[in-house]
């Protein structure tokens, strides 16, 4: 078994250095300087037996090189020979094949900590393995290890950072639903689908009836938390995960309802005005109700003549605007270019 200074050596060809220098000294200086490297280096010959084994493997691993020289490395690390570390070492000296190691399929294939003493979580790693031949005693493998825990830790806080600001982007800072530019893309998708498919599709434009007044005689912060618990209300009555709530707009909603007909829209508008008014919100600027209450507009297409989001988003506000002037509390529907409302 050839010893640190002939794989010192081999992994040295490469590398200049003085041509001053003694070998003794120049082999020393190699040494040293693997014993030094900040990233984890292990050497295995042809037997898969350790022969290099540097102070980082020392200080993460709590295994002394002592103890790691002229082990089999699969002795040591039996779990990692059926997998991709396994696999690289076998190519390594085979094949004569280098390996990097996908950190994010393999992000801490060896038992390494940041403190070997205390353990805890694995650090995260990024694994080279690279063969070596050495003159006169056949092929090895390097196996180089760098601590990536840092460069993972600022990936994940930046792809944490996008979720908020992608999540703040789509929803309604106020209510929690999602907001107006949510709505106006998922229009267009479900638009685009129910084309695709030949599926039914039906929009709920819903106001809060005289939220003006409310504002005005309650003030805005109270006008707030009443917009925050309708939302809630709206929102609890969608069960579905394909359906979307979204604030429209001031005291409006909007709910659009993938695969959902005109009966069964219908059914959903009356289960969330009926769901608005057990909420029994007290408005004594209501008329003769004395709490707030909701108007709903209802446009379902036809899927045999599909249509434009301003179609359909036109034919709820119509009908919204009817059931608004037909006495509040109330549902009207109406399908695009259909002359005469449906009202309850």
């Amino acid at each position: 078994m050839h010893g640190v200074a002939d794989i010192d050596a081999a992994i040295g060809a490469g590398i200049e250095t003085s041509t001053t220098l003694p070998d003794a000294q120049r082999l020393s200086l190699l040494e040293n300087v693997m014993k030094a490297a900040n990233l984890g280096a292990i050497v295995l010959d042809g037997e898969h037996r350790i022969v290099l084994w540097n102070r980082w493997m020392e200080r993460h691993s709590s295994c002394a090189a002592n103890a790691a020289l002229g082990t089999d490395f699969f002795a040591l690390f039996p779990d990692l020979r059926q997998k991709r570390v396994g696999s690289a070492i076998v190519q390594a000296l085979r094949d004569n094949f280098p390996s990097l190691l996908s950190q994010t399929l393999n992000k801490a294939p060896f038992p390494l900590y940041a403190n070997a003493m205390l353990r805890g979580e694995r650090i995260q790693q990024a694994v080279a393995i690279t063969p070596i031949d050495v003159a006169g005693a056949g092929r090895h493998c390097l196996i180089q290890i760098n601590d990536v825990s840092n460069a993972v830790g600022r990936e994940k806080l930046l792809r944490d950072q996008t979720l908020v600001l992608r999540t703040e982007t789509f929803l309604d800072g106020l209510t929690g639903v999602a907001n107006r530019r949510h709505f106006d893309m998922a229009m267009e998708k479900e638009l685009r689908r129910a084309k695709r498919i030949g599926s039914a599709l039906s929009l709920l434009m819903i106001d809060i009836d005289h939220f003006k007044s409310y504002n005005d005689h309650y003030g805005h912060q109270q006008g707030d938390a009443c917009l925050i618990r309708v939302a809630g209300a709206l929102a609890s009555t969608l069960q579905r995960p394909g359906d979307l709530l979204a604030r429209y707009g001031g005291e409006e909603f909007a709910a659009i309802l993938p695969e959902t007909g005109a009966d069964h829209a219908w059914q959903l508008a009356e289960a969330i005005r009926a769901r608005v008014e057990e909420l029994n919100i007290s408005h004594a600027h209501a008329g003769s109700i004395k709490q707030v209450t909701v108007c709903i507009g209802i446009a379902s297409q036809d899927i045999h003549a599909p249509l434009e989001s301003g179609d359909l988003i036109g034919a709820a506000d119509r009908a919204l605007y009817l059931a608004k002037h037909a006495g509040r509390n109330r549902i009207m529907a109406q399908r695009p270019g259909q002359s005469e409302p449906e009202a309850s």
